[in-house]
């Protein structure tokens, strides 16, 4: 049975592992401890500008939420153990498909997640283009179909307690690490989720580095970066590290940083942290620096709607593809931010799930810090506008684009050539973007149409205007 404590109780929330027992929660449950809340003003944002009546730490215990049967195990003992893999964020756009990919491939997989992603949506007054089912209507689903378990830890790595139990728990071979803030435009809001966003990557990115030193020390960590750690430097980008000669001395160095907000900064500081443990305390790692991913189906989100995954449009969440795809299904001008001629790394979410299971099937060495770029083409946003017009108009769509002021801070034309050939040289066979693609997002995007919000479409975060006193705004 559920024993769920009222927040004016002592201070855990103990779950179950009867289904029938365990109600989907609301966005209005929070699963991250209230001490964060006490230290930062994310307070602000969770309880709108208004004041708990007391402070109290909430938890979930470190028992797997969604144990309806004992996991599947082989009575043949020449069969090899499945591994086992800790999906971090896996109730996120990237999270959830990589989970279920895994499962798929008969990895032994659990999520942890404190579904604070859900919150954001419910602060801002957003919603993804998709309607999606809760966690536990998704992991059950899943039963259903496949006969395979996903385990489910409800909780925040940003309380080392609740992480350290859940790796005890569950004795994961690997951890896939997407359990971050992964908006820069989230970041920029105002100075309170800013905070938030800092705490919360670097933070919990130091807790699942300290629980494989302590709890799983060969465990392989597979973190999720992103190019933006780079920057738009004028030469060549490599894959993590660059070969410099200087005064008459050559070395190998990590590749310079050039952040360009808040939540890229998170993920520069996770890499250092990364690269420092993995120095000092021999931790294996994969940094995996994602480009911009578009797309919403994969084998395994499309074998029922209760596994289908969100889909972000808004200008706070939404990434370009995506965004253009959407505003083009209802008829809204694509929305080029200043010259367009930012250019970036894409790939498919299809190859997002295959990069990670190959970084886990080729782990990283003790001691060792990799690094992959992670993308498989490099569009401008103009060249983007161009494909997404060129489609819509053969599907009878109006496209129309228009010029917006930008409201980032970063160079609107420029050099842009990063190498990304690791991944290739592992096995990675891209799905590079396509009429028939592009065709497919766009008719996805139609079939949701009625459910867009216009209002959510204009960007209305500013680099230089970002406030000191919390936003409790609509996006």
């Amino acid at each position: 049975m559920a024993h769920l404590l009222s927040a004016s109780c002592p201070s855990v929330i103990s779950l179950s592992s009867s289904k029938n027992s365990v109600k989907p929660f609301g966005l209005g449950q929070i699963f991250f401890n209230a001490q964060l809340l006490s230290r930062s003003s994310l307070k602000g944002l969770l309880f709108q500008d208004k004041k708990p009546r007391r402070s109290c730490v909430f938890r979930a215990t470190a028992v797997p939420i969604t144990q309806q049967a004992p996991p599947e195990t082989s009575t043949d003992n020449s069969s090899p153990k499945p591994k086992r893999v800790m999906v971090i964020g896996g109730d996120g756009y990237c999270g959830w498909a990589t989970a279920l990919h895994l499962s798929k491939k008969n990895y032994q997989v659990c999520i942890v997640d404190n579904l604070v992603r859900r919150l954001f949506d419910h602060q801002l007054g957003l919603e993804s283009l998709t309607p999606i089912a809760s966690i536990h209507d998704r992991i059950s689903r899943w039963k259903a179909l496949t006969g395979k378990s996903i385990e489910l830890y409800v909780g925040d790595i940003c309380d080392f307690e609740f992480l350290a139990e859940s790796f005890k728990s569950f004795e994961p071979d690997s951890v896939v690490h997407f359990g971050e803030q992964r908006s820069a435009p989230y970041s920029m809001i105002d100075r309170s989720r800013a905070v938030f966003t800092q705490h919360n990557n670097v933070i919990g990115t130091l807790n699942v580095l300290f629980a494989i030193k302590e709890f799983g020390e060969e465990c392989h960590l597979v973190k999720l970066g992103t190019m933006g750690e780079y920057g738009t430097p004028n030469i060549d980008i490599e894959e993590g590290y660059i070969t410099i000669t200087h005064n008459g001395r050559t070395d190998t160095l990590p590749y310079p940083k050039q952040a360009s907000s808040f939540y890229h900064l998170s993920k520069v500081h996770d890499s250092h942290n990364i690269a420092f443990t993995c120095k000092a305390w021999g931790i294996r790692a994969t940094d995996l620096n994602q480009g911009v991913v578009y797309g919403v189906k994969t084998d395994e989100t499309e074998m029922h709607e209760e596994l289908r995954n969100r889909l972000d449009y808004d200008a706070v969440f939404g990434t370009a593809l995506n965004r253009f795809c959407v505003q083009a299904a209802v008829g809204h001008p694509l929305t080029v931010y200043g010259k367009g001629g930012q250019t970036r790394g894409y790939l498919d979410i299809r190859d997002t799930v295959q990069c990670v299971e190959i970084a886990i099937a080729n782990p990283a060495k003790a001691g060792e810090f990799r690094v992959f770029n992670q993308f498989t083409e490099q569009f401008s946003v103009n060249e983007l506008a161009s494909l997404v017009t060129k489609a819509g108009s053969k599907l009878g769509l109006d496209v129309k684009k228009m010029t917006v002021p930008n409201p980032r801070v970063e160079a609107e034309e420029h050099y842009y050539n990063a190498k990304h050939t690791k991944l290739m040289e592992l096995g990675l066979e891209p799905h590079y973007l396509s009429e028939s693609l592009l065709d497919s997002l766009l008719n996805f995007a139609v079939q949701f149409k009625d459910r867009v919000d216009t209002k959510q479409i204009m960007p209305s975060v500013s680099w230089k205007k970002i406030g000191v006193k919390t936003k409790s705004m609509t996006a």
